[in-house]
């Protein structure tokens, strides 16, 4: 289980801190022309006694520590965002509502094909998720795939790999470009 402690003098992290990079997966390319967004890939930060970790949408859904996340992304460049009025909203028994509702996800298989399901979840679909559920905070923008840039070469030849002649347009989808952007977060850290 999650430890509750709220932070670290050494880091200024908080458990429930939202950090964002570009991935150095495959498809982070794609996602960020589509995206328009230098980022790619989120997670949220909880702690567990000493340590940080960035619980997150790969393959599975897991805990990473935090040191491992931050290699992953290109040339170790991350930002951490907080919500607004953390004191106020993010109380310990709201903490613990969001590490348990993340339980339910945890060990789920990444969605490839980005889907508004429980079955499978993506990065961004897992932080707006947990978010959702143990607060009722929407943080970031709920679009369609239509809505976002799908002409760009390289997200082309990615969507017709993941879904042939069938791209499902009218998907609702949570971007990493969205949340980031959300007037509910501030950011707190950026290297």
């Amino acid at each position: 289980m999650i430890s509750c402690q709220s932070k670290t003098k050494t880091t200024g992290f908080q458990n429930g801190d939202i950090i964002f990079h570009a991935s150095n997966s495959g498809q982070s390319k794609a996602i960020q022309i589509a995206t328009n967004s230098e980022y790619s890939h989120m997670g949220i930060i909880y702690q567990q006694g000493d340590d940080f970790y960035v619980y997150e949408a790969v393959q599975p859904v897991k805990l990473t520590p935090i040191n491992d996340w931050i290699k992953r992304g290109e040339n170790s460049h991350y930002v951490v965002k907080r919500i607004k009025n953390v004191e106020k909203l993010l109380t310990s028994d709201k903490l613990m509502k969001m590490m348990q509702i993340g339980e339910k996800y945890s060990g789920k298989d990444y969605d490839l094909y980005f889907e508004w399901s429980d079955s499978k979840i993506y990065c961004s679909e897992l932080v707006w998720k947990i978010y959702y559920e143990a607060l009722g905070l929407e943080i970031g923008k709920l679009e369609k795939l239509s809505d976002f840039n799908l002409t760009n070469e390289a997200v082309k030849i990615k969507l017709k790999e993941r879904y042939g002649d069938n791209i499902p347009k009218d998907e609702i989808v949570i971007s990493p470009a969205s949340m980031f952007e959300s007037d509910k977060l501030v950011t707190i850290y950026s290297n």
